[in-house]
């Protein structure tokens, strides 16, 4: 096989005279022996510690491995991994939806790189992960721990693609305990409560509430709703877009999934819309499509052509509502004028910047619980509890398979009352 040990202390040939090898300009300096002649096999050196065998172990591990076709140099694992983000994982990654782009981005820089940015990629061992692990559950919710570990160990993939890795260090860990994003158990409202709620907001905004509980539509979904989305005759809402905020600007896009819904709705809730409607008619709404950027090509340009729709709901300045904004000047304030989450605090901070000069801020309790999305599960409930069937009301909600609605609401399905145990009775008198 190609490849020898070259002692880098001693001449090559010995002494014509002694028969022994001569010192070198090199002796006692630097690392001793060299191992070389590989192809594809960067030359590598050893001190004089490990002496001769471990230039030999060295030796036949990359002949062997580049025979294979498997050989990977484990200097090329030095690389740091803040340094490996930034240069080769980041730029390869294309996101066509820029908020989850945006998401990953916030993941990587703020809970990994931190962490573990200044160590060599074939540095990072199980230590070092559980330190991690220790900081994140201290710092951040399960969910969020979760989705770093996901992403930290899709840049080692990623690494061993580039050959700078033998094996990812995230996987198929048995020492550590991973944090698992806690199932979310869906918690239906009473009427009362849906009512008290939406007697404490403004008038013109109340419809949300009815929209969400009586077609189980999204935050973002009611922004986005349109009159043209609205089928007075055919009794039913077209559920196709939502408002969504993609960095700071605000978008039309697809429902979530992607994907779009018809939803049979009750007279008294069309009725309802038309009440709005009357009070303050729909006005048009021009956003881009999906995505803000400005486009770099041509297809990117038709692609992200801005729509215009009559939107039911809107700000007060007449463009789009903004979710966060919904969230904290009318949802939350209704929340606690009807005793669903504890009044504010009110507190008084200086500005900066400003010498002097104090600002009021109004904190709420978060309560991820009493979110805009408890109306979509009482609307769930509902229609479960009327037994109609999950495939139903799952395409209703939108989901991708029934299987997410049973998983998500199967507690909310209604006990037993008996007709299957009817059912055994008539088929065991049928059989005797």
């Amino acid at each position: 096989m190609p490849g020898y040990i070259e002692d880098r202390w001693l001449t090559k040939k010995p002494d014509p005279e002694t028969g022994e090898k001569r010192q070198t300009a090199r002796w006692g300096k630097g690392k001793r022996y060299r191992v070389a002649g590989i192809p594809g096999v960067k030359d590598r050196s050893f001190e004089k510690l490990h002496g001769p065998e471990g230039a030999k172990a060295w030796l036949a591990k990359a002949q062997h491995e580049s025979t294979a076709g498997e050989f990977i140099d484990p200097r090329r694992g030095q690389m740091l991994l803040k340094e490996y983000i930034e240069q080769e994982w980041w730029p390869r990654r294309d996101y066509d939806n820029p908020s989850t782009e945006k998401t990953v981005r916030g993941r990587v820089w703020t809970h990994i790189i931190p962490h573990l940015g200044n160590y060599q990629l074939n540095a990072i061992k199980t230590k070092q992960l559980g330190e991690w692990l220790q900081a994140l559950k201290a710092s951040t919710g399960p969910g969020t721990a979760n989705e770093s570990w996901r992403y930290l160990s899709a840049v080692f993939q990623s690494a061993i693609d580039d050959e700078r890795l033998t094996r990812n260090p995230c996987r198929k860990q048995t020492t550590l305990r991973v944090p698992t994003r806690p199932p979310a158990k869906a918690r239906a409202w009473p009427k009362e409560r849906v009512l008290a709620v939406q007697a404490a907001m403004d008038e013109r905004f109340q419809i949300c509430v009815d929209l969400g509980v009586g077609a189980g539509m999204r935050s973002g979904e009611v922004f986005g709703l349109s009159v043209d989305d609205i089928d007075f005759v055919g009794e039913r809402i077209l559920v196709r877009r939502q408002v969504k905020k993609v960095g700071a600007k605000l978008v039309y896009a697809l429902p979530k999934g992607e994907k779009t819904r018809e939803v049979p709705v009750p007279q008294y809730l069309l009725k309802r819309i038309q009440e709005s409607l009357d009070r303050r008619p729909a006005q048009a709404v021009t956003l881009p499509w999906k995505d803000p950027r400005p486009p770099k090509t041509d297809r990117e340009a038709e692609e992200r052509a801005p729509q215009r729709h009559a939107l039911i709901l809107t700000s007060a300045w007449g463009g789009a509502m903004r979710r966060d904004g919904f969230d904290r000047r009318i949802w939350k304030p209704a929340l606690a004028a009807a005793g669903v989450i504890p009044p504010p605090v009110v507190t008084t901070q200086p500005v900066k910047h400003r010498p002097g000069t104090f600002r009021t801020v109004t904190t709420y309790a978060e309560s991820r619980e009493d979110g805009f999305h408890a109306l979509r599960h009482t609307f769930a409930s509902v229609q479960l509890d009327a037994r109609e069937t999950i495939v139903a009301v799952s395409k209703w909600l939108g989901h991708a398979d029934p299987s997410i609605t049973l998983r998500i609401y199967a507690h909310m399905l209604p006990e037993a009352d008996g007709r299957g145990r009817s059912a055994m009775q008539n088929w065991f008198e049928s059989s005797s």
